[in-house]
Parts: C-alpha cells; sequence; structure tokens
C-alpha cells in the first residue's frame, strides 16, 4: 500500500515561509493499493494539486471518502480538475447530516451553488456517484475492503479503515478524545463514564493491530485546556490510543494553523524522547511526504 499526503493543515490553508516543509494545505491523502486502485481519504485544499498529478493517468475511476463536510475536508473539491473532464468515474462516499436530513450529495453540491462558486455540480462533466454511509459499513473498493466508524467531532465525523492484501491503514478523520461532561460527585457521571469508556474501546478495538495511522493532533496538552470541545485531539492522546491498540507506525497530522515547522520540529523532537520506549514509530505528516508498506 501507497501513501502520499496532500494537506496535513488543519482548519484553515496556511501558505507561507513558516509552513514550506510540513505544508499548509488543508486535508487530502492519496492511498494507492497494490492492485493499483485510487481511493482518495478527504477533499480539503491539497486535492487541487493531487487532480493536477492525475491528469496524465486519465481516464480515471477513483472513489473519494470524505471523513466530514467542514470546510477544511471539501473546500479543495471544486478544484478538483479531473472532475471536469468527461470519461472520468469517481464515487464519493460520506456522512449524513442527521439534523438536517442532508445526503452527501447535498452538502457538496451546495458548496458549487452560483452564490458561493462559478460552476455548478450539474455542469461537471464526469461521472460522479454519491453514497451516504452509515456507521460499521464496509465498502468494497476492488480488492480493498474501506470500512468506517463514528469518530468524536461537533458533526458526523467518518474514521476509516483501509485494508488490503493483508495490508491496513486507519485514518481518524477529526477526532476529540471521549471525556466525562459531569463531575465526579454528579448523579449521572458513573453512567456516562461507562458510556465514553465504551466508545472509546470500539475505536481502539477498531484500530487494533493496523499498520498505519493518520491522527488528528492539532493541540498539546497544554492548548487543549482553552480548545475543549472544538472536536480535535493532542499528540499525547494520539500516541498513547496508537499504544493502546498495538499500532507501531504513527503519523500525526491536522497541523493547527499557528504551528511552524520550527513549532512542530520542536514538538516532535519532545514526543520521540518522551515515548521512545513504548513502541510506537512518531511521524509528523508532511506535505508530499509518501509511506510505502
Amino acid at each position: 500500500m501507497f501513501i502520499r499526503f496532500w494537506g496535513t493543515r488543519g482548519s484553515i490553508p496556511t501558505p507561507g515561509e513558516d509552513t514550506v516543509r510540513y505544508g499548509g494545505n488543508t486535508s487530502c491523502i492519496e492511498v494507492r493499493t497494490d492492485d493499483g486502485e485510487l481511493i482518495i481519504l478527504d477533499a480539503g485544499s491539497g486535492i487541487r494539486a493531487l487532480g493536477m498529478s492525475l491528469l496524465p493517468e486519465m481516464p480515471l475511476d477513483c472513489s473519494i471518502f470524505i471523513s466530514h463536510t467542514h470546510w477544511d475536508h471539501i473546500q479543495g473539491l471544486p478544484f478538483f480538475t479531473p472532475l471536469f473532464v468527461p470519461g472520468n468515474s469517481f464515487t464519493i462516499y460520506g456522512t449524513p447530516d442527521p439534523v438536517s436530513f442532508k445526503t452527501i450529495k447535498d452538502a457538496l453540491s451546495m458548496q458549487m451553488e452560483y452564490r458561493y462558486f462559478p460552476v455548478r455540480e450539474a455542469e461537471l462533466k464526469s461521472s460522479i456517484d454519491y453514497v451516504t454511509l452509515n456507521e460499521n459499513q464496509v465498502v468494497e473498493v476492488g480488492a480493498a475492503k474501506v470500512s468506517t466508524i463514528f469518530m468524536n467531532h461537533p458533526v458526523l465525523c467518518f474514521g476509516y479503515k483501509i485494508e488490503c492484501n493483508g495490508k491496513s491503514l486507519f485514518y481518524t478523520g477529526d477526532h476529540e478524545s471521549y471525556r466525562n461532561i459531569y463531575s465526579h460527585d454528579d448523579d449521572d457521571y458513573k453512567e456516562y463514564e461507562e458510556i465514553i469508556i465504551d466508545k472509546h474501546n470500539n475505536i481502539v478495538d477498531f484500530m487494533r493491530g493496523v499498520d498505519v495511522v493518520v491522527a488528528d493532533s492539532q493541540y498539546t496538552t497544554e492548548e487543549y485546556a482553552q480548545k475543549i470541545g472544538w472536536g480535535h485531539s493532542t499528540f499525547d492522546k494520539s500516541i498513547e490510543i496508537a499504544q493502546e491498540a498495538g499500532v507501531k507506525e504513527l503519523y500525526l497530522i491536522h497541523h493547527d494553523p499557528l504551528r511552524t515547522d520550527q513549532g512542530l520540529d520542536a514538538i516532535l523532537k519532545d514526543l520521540r524522547k518522551k515515548y521512545r520506549d513504548i513502541g510506537v514509530n512518531i511521524h509528523a505528516a508532511a506535505e508530499g511526504g509518501t509511506v510505502e508498506f
């Protein structure tokens, strides 16, 4: 299996001299199976450059899995050039909206209305199918199996596990570690604690033993104290859950827009020192970086 990072930034694109090495584009990951199937995880601003790189391979038959519909995970889709080209085929998968009862097609079509973008979704020339997924659903993409699990985020967000020919990858999308919202002396504390432990264990079991995990790790533990409820994890929590699940290779992603290359270097150095004996190889995902296993 082959992975290339096209967007590693969280929340908003941050181009500039301070983000050159780790990247300023928002979430987008290219996955190639050993059989040559192309799977794209999220369509942040990084998908624009990915699209340009794919032009020599046309016609394309590609699956795009959207973790959730916050802007930084879908904003690049209108600039994904292969969507405009006849003969290309795409299946776009994603979450439903339980509040408005809208599908993934509704959400993605809306950002291409004339008030937001000059080309409507209906005017795209490629063949596009939309599939709204459920939790614990398995999608077959050639020889690969893509499985879903709900993560903890302010909107419904899927984590995706890709398995093919004995190799596996888990991408969290955006995820905040579960926490008890009640005080210890509250009557509801114990019941809620059991619920969040069960949810945490479900995620651990889902990702247990995969070869590579790509995990939302936007904040330091100190920063998180001011960002509780925003839907993102800390470096420490991502490492701890990877260890708990027996994962060997962990790529930290969704870098905070205020985080410079130098800042990430320093954090990565400290993390590797702090967790040097736990059996998890810790990496910071970098735009243009590749992983092959």
